[in-house]
C-alpha cells in the first residue's frame, strides 16, 4: 500500500505503489506533489461530486493562486480508491459536497 488517507467525508482513500507509479507516468508533474495529493484528500479546500458519475469525488487543494492539485477518488461504501491526480487552473463543474 502506497497510502491510505482518511477524508473529511468519513471514508478512506487508498492507492498502491504500483498504481501510483502508473499515475505519475500519465501525470509526471504530480510525482513531486505526493504530499499535496495526500493533503487534498485529508484536508481539502473543496470537494465536488463528478457531474458524470455520482460515485466519483474531486478533492481540490490550492497549490498557489488559481492553481490546484486535484485528487480524484471513487467511493464504494465506506472505502475509496484513488483514480487519478493532477494539477489544474480551474475547478470543474459539479455539486459541491464539502467546503473548508
Amino acid at each position: 500500500m502506497k497510502f491510505e488517507i482518511s477524508t473529511p467525508l468519513g471514508f478512506m482513500v487508498r492507492t498502491s505503489q504500483e498504481y501510483w507509479q502508473r499515475l505519475i507516468i500519465k501525470h509526471p508533474d504530480i510525482g513531486e506533489f505526493e504530499d499535496l495529493v495526500k493533503l487534498a484528500l485529508a484536508a481539502p479546500d473543496e470537494v465536488r461530486r463528478s457531474s458524470r458519475d455520482a460515485e466519483i469525488l474531486l478533492f481540490y487543494r490550492a497549490r498557489r493562486e488559481k492553481r490546484w492539485v486535484v485528487a480524484v477518488a471513487r467511493r464504494l461504501n465506506r472505502d475509496g480508491f484513488l483514480i487519478t491526480a493532477y494539477q489544474t487552473d480551474a475547478i470543474k463543474e459539479g455539486e459541491t459536497v464539502w467546503l473548508k
